[in-house]
């Protein structure tokens, strides 16, 4: 009896560190869109700066929410990787170590990106320090502080296909989820590198490229629900779920 409980100790222990990276991975998939899509498309009009400096004049709060919401995008995902690294240090520290590595650069990139955005922000408003400006070159300023936001979130989609790239290898190795999900999040981070380059290299081709990957973009939706639903099994129970 006291053999088993020992034995179960670590698999407990396994499942909670589970559930805990789960839920901390649906906040940030659930935070994460908000300056990413959910503000681009309420306030951005392709091509035209007037409007779109109007709208975040008008919707100013609106604005600084996803200000803000970028900030603790890149808070919890630094929580996220330390999560992930206490589930899967046992499976292989060194792969474990990578995965750290790379999913840390989301935060710096996270924080530094956000300078653009009160860079198109304090054009907006304007002020004596841009008097010599007038409207229609502020406005079109603060297009190009918006237009460096996103070729910053195209440079940041290197990190987030990369850092998928030992997770999977973690999965797979685990034991204690199904290694389907690993084969998923390897084509996720595949396909995060592939908008990535495309975004910089051939951006004439990126609705082309973003409409092929975003099946394959699922698999951290999927790994996100498998840990908050199921959680960690053996492989044998996991592969029967």
């Amino acid at each position: 009896m006291k053999q088993n409980l020992l034995r179960d100790e670590p698999m407990n222990a396994i499942k909670r560190n589970a559930r805990i990276a789960g839920f901390i991975y649906l906040l940030l998939t659930i935070i994460a869109p908000f300056r990413l899509v959910y503000i681009p498309s309420k306030l951005f009009v392709s091509g035209n700066a007037a409007a779109t400096t109007g709208n975040i004049e008008a919707h100013e709060l609106l604005f600084r929410f996803g200000i803000v919401g970028d900030l603790v995008t890149g808070t919890v995902s630094l929580f996220l990787v330390l999560a992930l690294y206490r589930l899967f240090r046992d499976v292989s520290k060194p792969l474990a170590i990578l995965m750290v590595a790379l999913g840390f650069m989301d935060t710096p990139l996270y924080f530094f990106n956000v300078l653009n955005d009160i860079a198109a922000l304090l054009l907006v408003k304007g002020g004596d320090v841009f008097s010599a400006f007038d409207e229609p070159h502020r406005a079109a300023l603060a297009m190009l502080f918006l237009r460096l936001h996103g070729q910053a979130i195209a440079c940041a989609e290197i990190f987030w296909g990369l850092w998928l790239l030992p997770l999977a290898a973690l999965v797979w190795r685990s034991g204690f989820l199904p290694r389907f999900l690993a084969v998923w999040l390897t084509i996720n981070g595949f396909a995060y590198v592939a908008l990535s380059f495309t975004t910089l290299l051939l951006p004439q081709y990126e609705d082309v490229v973003s409409a092929i990957a975003f099946p394959c973009q699922l698999g951290e939706v999927a790994f996100v629900l498998w840990l908050v639903i199921v959680g960690a099994r053996p492989r044998q129970a996991a592969a029967t779920a």
